[in-house]
């Protein structure tokens, strides 16, 4: 994204995914509950932040579906972001321009989003696994092991904005879950119990569904721990048995995930040379990631792919993983 400076405060907006062209005045900013929103609110954003910009045209090019859980819209606000940086001298770094994005999403949007997916449009690159802290925004690059196994993704063909129910609406849910799970458990984060506290008195007190979420984050926070050592190990079997115990979480215990996404995680899952797949995303639909042996991801993507398709009359895609998916 280059955005064309202007002299004036209107902001002109195109994209090659929607036929319609976005016309604004900075400093008149207003939620419309359409793409252009990350746009409005990264102007808005700014001029709170004391990031004053005048206008500017904009077009935008992008290969990243949107509502398949690959964080396009966290895409759209980094390199908004950082072009505008670029256009207008803004003293941001990374970090900032990924925290930036994030208040996009809680303060003007009203996702009430976290910040994974803006730090990894940031700061990934292709090489590396982004293992990210969150309450203090330090991270580690874990080297991916590509010259041993291919990473894959496929997309369901169904959007996150098409399952029945609004996705951000349903996220804000399961984030309300969570902080109710806390508020019991006498806890400001659920980061701060280990596995041994779903033996817990206070635990096995939670209603069922309180139980459900809490065990997801509890024990996914372990897995995110175990697949980095695993990588660093470069046990690739690990990483596959992990990612399986990750989707039937999200599935059983988070309750995000949808049929559609289930068969195509199975179908991944008994190909030969396949590791291990699960849903990527906020989930309600979007894609899979899968693991499998380098030099064979293509093919074995292709088939996946073909498969899903006769099963459930959907048309998956396949796509290229690069930096910060």
């Amino acid at each position: 994204i280059r955005p064309k400076t202007k002299s004036d405060l209107q902001v002109s907006i195109e994209s090659s995914g929607f036929q319609k062209v976005i016309r604004y005045e900075i400093g008149s900013e207003k939620k419309n509950d359409d793409w252009a929103d990350y746009v409005r609110g990264i102007t808005w954003i700014l001029a709170r932040e004391g990031h004053q910009v005048p206008g500017f045209d904009v077009r935008i090019n992008s290969t990243v579906p949107v509502g398949s859980g690959l964080s396009s819209s966290a895409a759209l606000e980094v390199a908004l972001l950082r072009g505008l940086r670029d256009a207008f001298s803004l003293p941001l770094t990374e970090v900032q321009i990924a925290q930036l994005g994030q208040k996009v999403e809680n303060d003007f949007v009203g996702a009430r989003v976290g910040i994974m997916d803006q730090m990894a449009a940031s700061l990934a690159d292709p090489k590396h696994a982004l293992f990210l802290d969150t309450r203090n925004l330090s991270y580690q690059k874990v080297p991916l092991p590509l010259d041993r196994a291919d990473l894959i993704v496929i997309n369901s063909g169904i959007s996150h904005k098409n399952v029945g129910s609004n996705s951000g609406a349903d996220y804000n849910t399961r984030r309300g879950e969570c902080e109710r799970s806390c508020e019991r458990l006498g806890v400001n984060q659920l980061r701060d119990l280990g596995p041994e506290a779903l033996k817990s008195a206070a635990f096995l007190a939670l209603p069922e569904v309180l139980q459900k979420r809490s065990r997801h984050v509890i024990l996914e926070n372990a897995r995110v721990l175990s697949t980095v050592q695993a990588l660093e190990a470069g046990d690739l079997a690990a990483v596959g048995r992990l990612f399986g115990e990750s989707h039937r979480s999200m599935r059983d215990d988070y309750e995000v995930s949808i049929p559609e996404i289930d068969v195509l995680v199975e179908i991944a899952a008994a190909q030969p040379g396949v590791f291990g797949a699960r849903l990527t995303g906020g989930g309600f639909g979007g894609s899979i990631v899968a693991l499998a042996r380098a030099g064979e991801g293509r093919r074995v993507a292709d088939q996946i792919a073909k498969l899903y398709s006769e099963q459930t009359n959907e048309k998956a895609t396949v796509l290229v993983p690069g930096a910060g998916l």
